[in-house]
């Protein structure tokens, strides 16, 4: 009895891992040089990964397309900084993004040039950072750390959605596995913590971005580390300091709660079915 009992089990395990199962896909782009044109063709290859069109300003939610943000504040592209805010809401609702910081705020600046620039900070980042986009950056101040949400564009923020893919363009990144992006899913679950390359040098740029396949769940939010340190006045040979420039995210869409995936529930269905077994050839043995 408890050979036959062992045999089934085998028979429907093998039946059940038959089955088609989820592979979780996350591709990931990356890549970093010595100037704008190097990085170029990923980013081209990440918008393309994302779709078309450029949403723009478009309120949502769109079939397809992609949104794009690059702080330089639309025709000719300005050369003012803007105040540090957190949260930082001016493209919540005509893009579906509100970005926070822990630290004073976060801000849009040139490196050098015009009001509330970043060499006033630090008369180096005038030689260390450049745009990947004319002219403005994207930094937060007084922290290290950006995190960033999705809701649906034009709904003013009150519509959590999530994207099948971000990404960012990163200026100075010198110390590998130190810059990175955190991707969480829309029930705030991670979905891992991925390393922004690094290139030697001062002005260098870095790309980092990953979309996910259709199986997989939608980014909710991320959270960014710049560097090892916050800007500031001082310098030190161990300190990293990394400011953004462009984002790149597919068009926001409504987040639909997740069902267990293929493989959970094939997994747990062998583990029932070998409890089940177990109990049985227990109880068999008892009535001996």
């Amino acid at each position: 009895m408890a050979l036959s009992m062992r045999a089934v089990v085998v028979a429907l395990a093998g039946m059940l891992l038959a089955l088609p199962m989820d592979a979780g896909a996350i591709t990931i782009f990356s890549d970093a040089g010595a100037s704008s044109a190097a990085i170029q063709d990923t980013v081209d290859a990440y918008r393309a990964a994302l779709g078309d069109p450029i949403n723009g300003n478009n309120p949502g939610p769109l079939a397809a397309g992609r949104r794009e943000i690059n702080w330089d504040g639309g025709g000719p592209p300005v050369i003012d900084g803007t105040a540090p805010l957190t949260p930082f809401v001016v493209f919540q609702n005509t893009r579906g993004g509100t970005f926070t910081t822990p630290g004073t705020g976060l801000t849009q600046a040139a490196a050098t040039g015009g009001l509330l620039s970043l060499d006033l900070i630090n008369p180096t980042y005038a030689a260390l950072f450049a745009p990947f986009s004319p002219n403005r950056l994207f930094t937060p101040l007084g922290s290290n750390v950006t995190d960033g949400s999705f809701s649906i564009p034009g709904s003013g923020g009150t519509v959590a959605a999530g994207v099948q893919g971000f990404g960012a363009v990163f200026s100075d990144v010198d110390l590998a596995s130190v810059t990175t992006i955190q991707y969480f899913d829309t029930d705030g679950n991670s979905l891992g913590i991925f390393n922004v390359p690094a290139f030697q040098g001062n002005q260098t740029f870095s790309f980092l971005g990953i979309t996910t396949d259709a199986n997989e769940p939608l980014i909710g939010s991320f959270r960014i580390v710049t560097g090892n340190a916050a800007l500031g006045p001082n310098e030190s040979p161990t300190v990293d300091l990394v400011v953004m420039d462009d984002f790149f995210y597919a068009e926001p869409r409504l987040a639909i709660n997740r069902v267990p995936q293929p493989l959970s529930v094939q997994l747990l269905a062998i583990g029932l079915l070998a409890l089940a077994a177990l109990s049985r050839v227990a109880r068999g043995g008892a009535r001996r």
